[in-house]
Order: C-alpha cells, then sequence, then structure tokens
C-alpha cells in the first residue's frame, strides 16, 4: 500500500521558520546540485529523490522532516571519566516526546558539522565547549522516526573527551541544564549502550531516542577496567 504523509507543520510552521523547503513538488527541485553536496549518495526516480535506506513506511511526502532528500544534521558526544574509571556522557531528553539523545541538530548552511555540534551543545545544555579538542566521525545514515522515503537525516558525529573528574566537581565545572529543544540535560552514566538505557531508565523514567540506539551502540565500546 502507497502511504503519503507531510506533517502540516511543514507547509506552515517549517516554511515560516526556515527549516522547511517551501517547494511542495520535488519534481521542480535541482537535484543534481543536491545529489552532488550529499554526504551519502542517493538517487533520484521520475523527480523524487529515494532514501538510500528505505522504506520507512511513508513512501511519499516528507513526514515531519522539511528537506527533501538528505538533510545534516550534527550530534555531540562529551564524554567524561569518574575516579572508578566509568564513563559519563552528557545527553538531552528531548521536548517533542522522542525521548533522551544526543545533543545536536541540523547543520546550518556553510556551518562545519563540528561547528554546528559545538553550537547545538551549547544550546541545548548551556556547555560552551568551543575551547575543547574535538574529533569528527565519518557521515552516517540515522533511522529518525520522522523521516520518510523522500526525507531522511545523515548525521555527522563529533567527540570531545574532557579527561577525569569526580562526579561533584564535574558537575559544578561542567554543569548542565536544558534549554531550547530539550526539556533536561543530564550527565548520563554510559560505560557501555546497556549501562546507557538503565540509567535512563531507573533515574529519569526515560528511553533512548530511537534515532540515536544504534549510533550509541557502535561507539560507546566498553571501558576497559
Amino acid at each position: 500500500m502507497t502511504k503519503t504523509y507531510t506533517h502540516p507543520d511543514v507547509f506552515t510552521v517549517g516554511v515560516r521558520d526556515g527549516w522547511a523547503d517551501p517547494i511542495t513538488d520535488p519534481t521542480r527541485i535541482d537535484w543534481p546540485a543536491r545529489q552532488a553536496a550529499a554526504l551519502i549518495p542517493f538517487t533520484v526516480t521520475d523527480g523524487r529523490p529515494v532514501n538510500p535506506f528505505a522504506p520507512t513506511g511513508i513512501e511519499h511526502g516528507r513526514n515531519e522532516l522539511g528537506h527533501w532528500g538528505e538533510a545534516v544534521a550534527a550530534d555531540a558526544l562529551v564524554e567524561a571519566l569518574d575516579p572508578d574509571g566509568c564513563r559519563w556522557i552528557v545527553m538531552v531528553e528531548r521536548k517533542d516526546g522522542h525521548g533522551w539523545a544526543l545533543p545536536g541538530g541540523m547543520v546550518d548552511p556553510g556551518e562545519s558539522p563540528t561547528a554546528a555540534a559545538i553550537r547545538e551543545l551549547a544550546e541545548e545544555t548551556t556547555l560552551d565547549l568551543s575551547w575543547g579538542e574535538w574529533r569528527t566521525d565519518a557521515p552516517r545514515y540515522v533511522p529518525d522516526p520522522r523521516a520518510s522515503d523522500e526525507a531522511w537525516i545523515v548525521t555527522v558525529l563529533s567527540r570531545c573527551h574532557l579527561g577525569t573528574y569526580h562526579p561533584d566537581d564535574r558537575d559544578e565545572v561542567l554543569p548542565v541544564v536544558g534549554a531550547d529543544d530539550a526539556a533536561r540535560a543530564a550527565w548520563v552514566h554510559a560505560d557501555n549502550v546497556w549501562a546507557l538505557i538503565d540509567h535512563l531508565a531507573a533515574r529519569y523514567g526515560g528511553q533512548v531516542f530511537p534515532a540515536h540506539r544504534q549510533l550509541l551502540a557502535d561507539v560507546l565500546t566498553p571501558v576497559e577496567g
């Protein structure tokens, strides 16, 4: 069965606030230019973009995303160890109800993914790590629940390791507070993805944002004792 859906906010709030393409017919878009700029190659069929990881359940339309085709996001993985060698990372609880995620958001035109990750981290947690040493991973597709077969997100993860802190010292020197799109922000125990999931459930009654589950499983390699 063919499913067609675009959230009404895409046509109203999205266009007004600039995060959505004003073009409602994807066949009118200059696809060669977008394909040339894409971080992960994709094809176009009959003037319509094809998600390289389809199907998503929404064949036509943009679901809850505003950008036709690939949209580029940046995520920040900020980590510190405690004196016992346990890893803690910064996470935010999304206001849209999709769960707890790494701080991040869409990359602005002309902005590098690392700069976007640092900016989004500051906007969502009030933690300014522009002074930190960052390393950036290769782009990866994320299975965002807001995506469709014609609109999807590719993210670039940037990482910053801050060393070892006692939790009390860390919370004083590196405090995080939910802001902007984040309802809450917190340092979360994350020796591995299972420790992360357990901590979120026990401490906050929360769960991991679906689009970040595999990413976190991949990057949170077990801490060596």
